[in-house]
């Protein structure tokens, strides 16, 4: 089998030098993973590796969209998918590389893209829901579909609704629709390491990178953004929203800083998080990659 190869893990952790450095050593070429570094009016705030780094080995899914488009994780696993073919097809190593879990996850697993959709039926069942409870749909949904039944909250009516939609539209529970998911695992020889360092090591380095993001001009790169229209996924990556204030005057220059910092030790938990979830991944100390 083709071998595929990912590096993830939580922001800071040096997962691009880690890439960089498999890919010289294997002949590989490097497929981005994360959510920022798709828009090519960014460059400071989502860290992308340097031009010398790019000259030396080939990066796909850099500057491919335009903040003021949303790029979501369907577009994201097409792209993703015909770069990590052609990579193969060439008789390289893909290398995966990136910290957005949700597109990792996509890549690995699959995308569920049923087209199911009945605006009005789904009205009526949002306007029964907000009459006689989600309980209630939810029981009609554990006779169409007892296993998607068993797995959503009977308070959690946007789910139940949507499930209601699907089963209703296409005749088939979508659980079983769910099976039909395809992705690289499976199908490819896939190896996914994830790089680890101890916590207050990792909170450490990406404050000492946000304060070299300020020195390389960042506060400069999103005031360039400010007459443009920002796509939702855009407007919320960290450094936009942050440096946004501190331009509009709602605070001072340390408080963007802290924010940034901040919000940037939350996104580190919230993917140490879902990186230990997923059983199928190699944790590896980073220090062996320099």
């Amino acid at each position: 089998m083709e071998r595929i190869i990912f590096i993830v893990g939580p922001t800071g952790v040096g997962k691009s030098d880690a890439g960089f450095l498999l890919a010289r050593k294997l002949g590989g070429e490097i497929v981005s993973c994360d959510a920022m570094q798709v828009y090519k009016e960014v460059n400071i705030a989502c860290d992308k590796p340097s031009k010398q780094a790019r000259g030396q080995v080939p990066h796909h899914l850099l500057d491919v969209a335009s903040v003021t488009e949303d790029f979501d994780v369907a577009r994201f696993r097409q792209m993703a998918v015909e770069a990590i073919e052609d990579i193969l097809r060439r008789g390289k190593v893909p290398i995966v590389v990136g910290g957005s879990g949700m597109y990792v996850n996509v890549l690995l697993d699959g995308i569920f893209e049923s087209d199911a959709k009945d605006e009005d039926l789904r009205a009526r069942l949002k306007e029964q829901a907000q009459k006689e409870g989600a309980a209630v749909l939810h029981q009609q949904l554990a006779i169409l579909d007892p296993k998607a039944a068993g797995k959503i909250h009977s308070n959690d009516a946007r789910r139940i609704i949507r499930a209601l939609e699907v089963a209703m539209t296409t005749g088939k529970p979508i659980s079983a629709l769910h099976k039909e998911r395809a992705g690289l695992w499976g199908e490819y020889s896939v190896e996914i390491f994830a790089l680890d360092r101890p916590r207050e090591q990792l909170y450490a380095r990406a404050e000492a990178r946000i304060e070299d993001m300020f020195k390389r001009g960042l506060v400069e790169e999103i005031r360039a953004l400010s007459g443009l229209p920002l796509s939702r996924t855009a407007s919320a990556a960290i450094g936009i929203p942050e440096v946004t204030g501190y331009l509009k005057g709602e605070y001072g220059l340390e408080r963007a800083k802290y924010l940034m910092k901040l919000n940037t030790r939350h996104l580190i938990k919230r993917q140490l998080t879902w990186f230990r979830r997923d059983k199928r991944i190699q944790w590896v100390e980073a220090e062996k990659f320099q």
